[in-house]
């Protein structure tokens, strides 16, 4: 383990397939666990003219997204947001982590968009890359910016994170809800806390997302609890406790996905395993292979977020039997779509 850097989940910068160079390996640098150090971590502006990404992958539950950050420090080793990082030049691995592009023109981008005439009122996801209350939250703010402005045109938002920096934010979440304007996922991955560290070093602890949880639905605001990835070998054996605390927090709704290893997170992921859990590396990747007919990723839309196979089989055979036993909600309320108002005109709420 002595390759494992304190505070990042990758320890190397694989080659970016779309660069003829490469970069060298960081030095360890011993980075605290939420430490926001412009030395370490690299801040880089943006000003792109667009910030809504579009979705046309029909098991992806949304299809706009925006994403006012690239990159994410939260540092997950298996994220398959790491891939997109190479568009812009840099790393999967720890220019991933320790680059971080932020898109300053992102809440007049989105006011611009809801603006058009031609807006098509939906749901829009927030973090469907890179988590948008990652660390740099705290000093840029854009997010809380970009539920404002949704809340001022009243236009439905989804959120997914691992960061209970969102609960900052619980009066503009409160004030959607009240409208059936919001829906949260909490991402949890495991209860483990000594393998939360390992392979989520940056994220928040899985107590303090289950209490994010709490709080939310506490204030009525709908949340949910995704499982993403499950790990077979890693974390599979988790599934029924996760679905409990989820349950008993209050969640609306559990989902969950497999792991896929994408591109270069196929060499991150198999370094990092092979340096963290070097005795049952083979196996754990064996698993993974059983899920992606013999690999350990697949492309295919429908297959590649839950598998396929007898592993897979039996994820979703314990999900659906502990959601049955657990979890006493309906599920996430359906947006309403009807109160989107043109020209973002503030009405007594």
């Amino acid at each position: 383990m002595d390759n494992l850097i304190q505070g990042r989940g990758a320890f190397t910068n694989p080659h970016n397939k779309y660069s003829a160079q490469d970069i060298g390996r960081f030095h360890n640098e011993g980075i605290d666990d939420y430490e926001i150090s412009s030395e370490r971590t690299k801040f880089l502006s943006e000003y792109p003219q667009h910030i809504i990404s579009k979705n046309s992958s029909p098991d992806v539950p949304f299809n706009i997204s925006v994403n006012p950050y690239q990159g994410c420090e939260h540092g997950c080793v298996y994220c398959y947001a790491r891939e997109s990082h190479q568009y812009w030049g840099y790393s999967a691995g720890l220019d991933f982590e320790s680059k971080i592009i932020v898109k300053h023109n992102a809440v007049n981008l989105l006011e611009q968009a809801f603006l058009n005439p031609k807006w098509k009122v939906e749901p829009v996801m927030f973090s469907g890359n890179t988590d948008c209350y990652q660390p740099a939250e705290r000093r840029y703010k854009l997010t809380q910016s970009l539920l404002e402005t949704c809340l001022k045109f009243r236009n439905p938002v989804s959120i997914i994170t691992k960061n209970s920096l969102i609960l900052r934010d619980l009066d503009i979440l409160e004030k959607l809800a009240a409208h059936n304007l919001v829906h949260v996922m909490i991402s949890v991955t495991t209860l483990n806390e000594m393998l939360r560290r390992k392979l989520e070093p940056r994220t928040a602890t899985s107590a303090k997302r289950l209490e994010v949880v709490r709080r939310l639905a506490a204030a009525k605001v709908p949340v949910g609890v995704m499982m993403a990835p499950i790990i077979p070998g890693l974390n599979m054996s988790e599934i029924p406790a996760i679905i409990e605390a989820a349950a008993d927090a209050g969640a609306y709704d559990i989902s969950h996905t497999i792991l896929r290893l994408n591109g270069a997170i196929e060499v991150l992921f198999k370094n990092w395993l092979r340096a963290v859990y070097p005795h049952k590396a083979d196996k754990i990747l064996s698993q993974v292979q059983a899920t992606h007919g013999g690999k350990v990723s697949d492309s295919r839309f429908m297959k590649r977020m839950l598998g396929e196979g007898r592993v897979a089989e039996m994820v979703s055979q314990m999900v659906k039997i502990a959601k049955q036993k657990y979890l006493k909600a309906d599920g996430l309320p359906k947006f309403d779509t009807t109160k989107f108002r043109m020209g973002g005109m503030y009405t007594i709420w």
